[in-house]
């Protein structure tokens, strides 16, 4: 055993020199053992860690980059599909408005057909009405004017001169009465 004189009392402060040599030797085996087996595989680790992150923000750009031209594609498609629409709203328009003429016309046709068979009944029924009207007319104004003059008119040709001369004097005088009335009328 080991005997310290009272003389040589320790300092509190100083540690023992055997404790400073075992301290160094095993701080040096603790360092020795943490840089040969600890260290590299925190450098490992830290590599891969590292190689992840930069792998993942690789990644992240990558799809970042996919997902804006994705994105660009999608507005593109967007903005021909409006572009389309306002095409075929227009083509629309422009075949409704061109089927509203063509059927303006077609109407407008119908009705001037309509018009002028209307005006070519209404002349042939006049023609009728005239050729009828003139007939009995010249029977009754050959009968009149066989009982006026006091012979009989039987002559065919004769009979004829004497209607188509009264019925030129009958329209002569509703000619000037159409005239002076409508003089009178418009006055």
């Amino acid at each position: 055993m080991y005997v310290i004189p009272l003389a040589e009392k320790l300092n509190p402060l100083l540690p023992h020199p055997i404790e400073i040599v075992l301290s160094i030797v095993v701080f040096g085996l603790l360092y020795f053992l943490a840089k040969k087996y600890v260290l590299p595989n925190f450098e490992k680790t830290f590599a891969e860690r590292t190689s992840a992150i930069e792998g993942g923000l690789k990644a992240a750009e990558t799809k970042q980059a996919e997902a804006d031209a994705k994105l660009a594609e999608l507005e593109q498609r967007l903005s021909d599909a409006r572009h389309e629409a306002a095409k075929i709203r227009e083509e629309a328009r422009e075949q409704g408005a061109r089927i509203v003429s063509e059927m303006r016309e077609q109407a407008q046709e119908e009705s001037t057909r309509i018009v002028e068979h209307g005006k070519a009944q209404i002349e042939s029924e006049r023609q009728q009405a005239v050729t009828s009207l003139r007939a009995e007319v010249g029977t009754l104004a050959t009968s009149l004017a066989g009982r006026i003059v006091g012979e009989t008119l039987e002559d065919d040709d004769r009979a004829a001169r004497v209607v188509d001369r009264f019925l030129a004097d009958l329209e002569l005088h509703n000619e000037a009465t159409d005239a002076g009335s409508s003089a009178t009328g418009s006055s």
